[in-house]
């Protein structure tokens, strides 16, 4: 039991299964990794990055926490994004966060969880920021929904703002940061009309965002 060797057989059909669709996908995929793109995501198990996009193994460079936060005190996200823009090259960062994030909604109700209050402080540093934004839904699920979408906007600033993207677009490299959230409910990707491709794009993008989401009420 403790083996956990139902995984080890689970993960022996899936080889199995890609070697029958495609022989010498593992080989080649032993031998470099070239994704296009970069997917900060929540550790949400619901939500997995490749399959949402239906891209393979190698395809997606992965970088997940609890509740989708890009601070530049994190030096685990700041190792992935620079390894991903200057060694991998990847064209696209896709913030992506998800509906019913349940970080966002211990945030959103100031609920003491241990020691993962202290990361939760960055999305309650959002709700505060954007707390008439908020305080318009009577119901909390709205509220939620909306302090989700809120996160993702905000996070994609954040990782705009790292000096590992300020870098890459001052060297002329061509590199675009997007802002998506996931539906649990109909496992679709919504666009949160958040894209930006320079520093100059930052301010205006941010606020289009911001105006898009309340078109959505």
């Amino acid at each position: 039991m403790r083996v956990l060797g139902h995984l080890f057989e689970r993960n022996k059909k899936w080889s199995e299964k890609i070697r029958v669709e495609e022989p010498d996908f593992f080989e080649k995929l032993a031998h470099q990794q070239s994704p296009g793109y970069l997917w900060i995501g929540c550790s949400d198990s619901r939500v997995p990055a490749n399959q949402i996009v239906g891209l393979l193994p190698g395809e997606l460079f992965v970088h997940r926490n609890v509740a989708n936060v890009v601070v530049h005190s994190d030096l685990n996200c700041l190792s992935t994004m620079q390894y991903a823009v200057d060694v991998l090259n990847v064209r696209h960062i896709i913030v992506c966060g998800h509906y019913g994030c349940g970080g966002v909604g211990a945030a959103l109700r100031d609920d003491r969880l241990g020691l993962i209050d202290n990361w939760l402080r960055h999305v309650q540093d959002v709700r505060d920021k954007h707390r008439e934004r908020l305080r318009v839904f009577s119901e909390e699920e709205r509220r939620w929904d909306r302090l989700c979408e809120l996160n993702v906007v905000e996070q994609v600033v954040n990782a705009c703002q790292t000096t590992v993207v300020r870098e890459a677009w001052e060297r002329g490299k061509e590199l675009t940061v997007h802002g998506w959230i996931y539906a649990l409910q109909d496992g679709l990707l919504r666009d949160l009309k958040l894209c930006i491709s320079g520093t100059g794009e930052i301010d205006k993008a941010y606020g289009e965002a911001l105006s898009a989401l309340e078109g959505m009420k």
